[in-house]
């Protein structure tokens, strides 16, 4: 009854409501980010929990079965009923899929809607079976998708405006992040930089409140390591830094492989002339294998990253692994599985620094301290080389090392990686999948359709369309409002003879049906060439 009740009083606001809502956005933002932070940190704590104790379980099981064809099959039919309980939950909620985050951005841009309830339970369940079997997919996507889904939720039981929904989701996702990695930082300008694609105040303190919250909510249960921490690292010294070029390279190199495999080996999966049921039963099938034979590279990575601090590993044997995990974890994602890329990208790119560190010590000279160096500072250039969030990967190794000490040494892998893959044309993967997902037949995503109004924000970029111009110049479409200027502080009441400056953070009323289509038309206004 309340949740009809909050629907009917939506669909009645009226343009005057929206623009009174933004007086006390801000406040109200602070305690429903607050509570997103308590809930989603919860139930993350709860899925990191159960995930981790039954995947050890299983790896236990791996152990034991010392070639015994009885214990063989119990292990496979065990993994054969995980694989349909899991095709189960996907035809369920089909957006449980994959990692959740194209979804998450596609509800943000009003591309897609789902049932987040449906999301929240179905993703759950899916993704904890699914890490606890070992395939290569992470915890750190679906807890975002979930982290989003208790924001949508308050939101839409608080019967809050569209407007405040989007900052609601993207603390949500926020504080997904967080609460999986122990990283509240990294969680914070991951929403920022590539959930939301926007750094507005009133979405800064809100992803900020949620994150903290819910790292506090993490940290309080499951203790104050992130999920990945690593010993003091030595500084690479100033005369080894043309190395860290050739390492940049190498990981944006990889970064084209990594985001084209995805996308075949999805697009092979869509082509196979079989059922669902099958489809999800072969990662669970290839699992068992390596458990059996390699188990240090099934699950999502975190065993063979911590392994490669401590075992002497050689390259030969890391190139082995290396091409056995990008070949996991692309059957692994393409099958539809609910589980991300997240962790597997950063083993990816912790192998390639180590193959590589290796190589400089053995033929370069380099001392071989500086090995794991080399394989963290890959994780970071591989991350933003797939994901293009560079500030994300930076302060994600800065919270897992403890240290600011590596920024320059980082900076330079990272942005080598950057510019490689921006030079053979990689796009931001969630943002192909996301593509994908809108491309793809027969899809179960609910596009929205209606004339209720929305608010969005854009920040006038240096050198864009409608910087220094009057607001009377500007080619602004049909059905489109500019309801206020943010120069800093200062709100200006925007007239026709308005000049627009850089920097400056604009708010525009559009329909909501329009969202999408205005997105990229006001992006291209007002983001610099």
């Amino acid at each position: 009854m309340f949740i009809r009740r909050a629907r009917k009083n939506r669909e009645e606001q009226s343009v005057g409501d929206i623009l009174e809502s933004t007086k006390t956005l801000k406040y109200n933002m602070i305690f429903y980010s607050f509570l997103i932070g308590i809930l989603s940190g919860l139930v993350i704590v709860a899925y990191r929990i159960l995930g981790e104790k039954l995947f050890e379980i299983v790896n236990g099981l791996y152990g034991k079965v010392s070639g015994k064809p009885l214990n063989i099959a119990v292990v496979f039919l065990c993994l054969i009923i995980a694989s349909l309980f899991v095709a189960f939950c996907v035809r369920q909620e089909p957006n449980i899929s994959g990692s959740g985050i194209p979804q998450v951005e596609g509800i943000i841009t009003r591309r897609i809607k789902v049932n987040w309830k449906k999301v929240l339970f179905f993703k759950f369940i899916g993704g904890i079976i699914s890490l606890a079997a070992g395939l290569s997919v992470g915890r750190e996507g679906p807890s975002i998708q979930m982290g989003a889904a208790v924001g949508e939720g308050i939101s839409r039981n608080a019967n809050r405006l569209d407007s405040e929904q989007k900052y609601l989701i993207t603390s949500g996702a926020s504080a997904g992040l967080a609460a999986a990695f122990n990283a509240p930082l990294a969680g914070v300008m991951f929403a920022l930089e590539e959930v939301h694609k926007n750094f507005s105040p009133v979405v800064l303190t809100s992803a900020m409140i949620s994150a903290v919250t819910a790292d506090m909510v993490s940290k309080s249960i499951l203790g104050m390591n992130p999920s990945l921490r690593f010993s003091v690292l030595k500084i690479i010294p100033i005369k080894y830094y043309w190395t860290l070029i050739i390492l940049g390279v190498l990981v944006g190199l990889s970064a084209y492989v990594f985001n084209h495999g995805l996308l075949i080996t999805k697009h092979f999966y869509k082509k196979l002339p079989i059922i669902l049921e099958l489809k999800i039963m072969i990662p669970f099938v290839f699992s068992g294998i390596l458990g059996m034979t390699v188990p240090q590279l099934i699950g999502g990575g975190h065993e063979i990253i911590t392994k490669l601090s401590v075992v002497d590993y050689s390259i030969m044997a890391l190139l082995v692994f290396l091409v056995i995990k990008y070949l996991f974890t692309f059957i692994s994602f393409g099958s539809g599985v609910p589980g991300g890329i997240f962790f597997p990208l950063l083993a990816l790119g912790a192998m390639i620094g180590s193959i590589f560190g290796i190589f400089c010590v053995k033929f370069l000279g380099i001392p071989r301290e500086y090995i794991i160096n080399f394989a963290v500072l890959a994780m970071a250039g591989h991350f933003a080389a797939i994901v293009k969030a560079p500030i994300t990967g930076i302060i994600l190794i800065f919270e897992m090392t403890g240290s600011f000490e590596h920024l320059l040494s980082l900076a330079l892998v990272v942005f080598s990686a950057l510019i490689t893959s921006d030079l053979l044309g990689v796009e931001p993967v969630y943002d192909l999948l996301l593509k994908d997902i809108l491309t793809s037949k027969g899809k179960d995503i609910e596009i929205i359709e209606n004339d209720k109004k929305t608010l969005m924000e854009f920040a006038v970029h240096m050198g864009s369309k409608v910087e220094g111009k009057y607001i009377s110049e500007i080619d602004w479409p049909q059905n489109c409002l500019v309801v206020s200027v943010y120069r800093g502080d200062t709100e200006i009441l925007p007239r026709g003879k308005t000049m627009i400056l850089e920097g400056d953070m604009l708010t525009v009323m559009v329909n909501q049906s329009d969202y999408p289509k205005m997105l990229d038309y006001l992006n291209g206004l007002t983001i610099g060439a």
